[in-house]
C-alpha cells in the first residue's frame, strides 16, 4: 500500500509546468507517429502499410503474429501473390493468396479469386452474400515483406483489454514518478 500512498503523493506534488511539458511531449509524439503513417501511405499507395496476421489461415508462410508491410501499385495482380482485402461490412481485412484472375475482356475489369494456404477451400464464403469474386476496389496491398511475430504485442493488447489498461497505467505511473 506503500506505493499507492507515494503515487498519489506524487501526483499531487506534479506541478503546472511539468504537466504542460509532458502534454506538449505526448502530443509531438502523436502527431509524429500520424506523420509517419500517411507518409506511409503516400508512399506505398495502401490506405493501411502495415497490417498483423490475425489468423493460422496462411500458414506456414506466415504466423499469427507477424507483421506484413504492404505496397498497391497499378500492376496487375497476379495469382500467386499475396494480397490484403477489405469487404463491406467487414471490419478487420483478410490477408491470403490470389488463386484465380480472371480478365473480362469487354470492361476490362479484373475478378480476383482469393484462398488462405491453410484452408481447405477458397475465399467465397468470406465474400460478401451473392459475391464470387473480389475487385480492384477489395484490395488495400500486396505484402512485400514481414517481420515474424512482431504483431503480437496488438494482438494480446485486442484480445485481452486487461493487459492495455495495465500497461497505460503503468506507463503513466511511471512518467509520473520520472519527474520527481
Amino acid at each position: 500500500m506503500g506505493w499507492i500512498e507515494d503515487s498519489v503523493a506524487s501526483v499531487k506534488s506534479f506541478k503546472l509546468r511539468q504537466a504542460l511539458h509532458q502534454a506538449v511531449s505526448l502530443g509531438m509524439i502523436v502527431a509524429s507517429a500520424l506523420m509517419i503513417w500517411k507518409t506511409l501511405m503516400c508512399v506505398t499507395g495502401s490506405e493501411s502499410p502495415v497490417v498483423v496476421v490475425l489468423s493460422e489461415s496462411m500458414e506456414p508462410g506466415f504466423s499469427r503474429g507477424d507483421i506484413l508491410f504492404l505496397y498497391m501499385s497499378q500492376d496487375p495482380i497476379r495469382v500467386g501473390e499475396i494480397v490484403v482485402y477489405n469487404i463491406e461490412g467487414r471490419d478487420i481485412p483478410v490477408v491470403h493468396r490470389v488463386i484465380k484472375v480472371h480478365e473480362r475482356k469487354d470492361t476490362g475489369e479484373v475478378d480476383i479469386l482469393t484462398k488462405g494456404d491453410n484452408n481447405e477451400g477458397d475465399d467465397i464464403p468470406l465474400y460478401a452474400p451473392d459475391q464470387y469474386w473480389l475487385h480492384r476496389h477489395h484490395i488495400m496491398g500486396r505484402a512485400v515483406g514481414f517481420l515474424p511475430y512482431v504483431g503480437w504485442a496488438t494482438i494480446i493488447m485486442s484480445e485481452k483489454p486487461v493487459v492495455k489498461y495495465v500497461l497505460i497505467s503503468a506507463l503513466g505511473l511511471l512518467a509520473l514518478t520520472s519527474n520527481d
